[in-house]
């Protein structure tokens, strides 16, 4: 399905940290992704305590859960992160699985929400998304 990605002049250069400012999709299947973790298919915390691993890992299980309903990580037009006491200092971990695993010029837009804790406690990100299947 054709999407539009902008990132006008007059909001900030975007694209470098992993995501647009804005997508535009019209028609197609809505499809919601439940918060992704660093857990794998047998609940086993992938990368430990290192945020970019556990970032990778989510966006794996993000991919995956995209490709169960016939989608592509191309279909992905939003994403809400949620980061366990985020700080600044960590923007290359997650920004550096987005550049990854999104091509440059087609990044869903993002939001990132730095939270106290998530559902386990090892847990150091978790990651909705929403796509637009044609």
């Amino acid at each position: 399905m054709p999407k539009e990605y902008i990132n006008p002049d007059s909001l900030f250069r975007s694209l470098e940290y992993g995501f647009s400012q804005i997508v535009v999709a019209n028609g197609g299947k809505t499809v919601y992704i439940s918060g992704q973790t660093a857990w794998d298919a047998q609940r086993q915390i992938i990368g430990g305590t290192d945020l970019a691993q556990q970032t990778g890992q989510a966006l794996r299980n993000v991919q995956a859960a995209v490709e169960a309903v016939g989608g592509t990580l191309a279909d992905v037009v939003a994403l809400r992160i949620y980061i366990v006491n985020y700080r600044p200092e960590q923007a290359d971990a997650v920004g550096g699985a987005l550049r990854e695993f999104f091509p440059k010029e087609e990044r869903p837009a993002s939001t990132w929400i730095g939270v106290s804790a998530l559902a386990v406690a090892d847990f150091l990100i978790e990651i909705e998304a929403t796509a637009v299947l044609e």
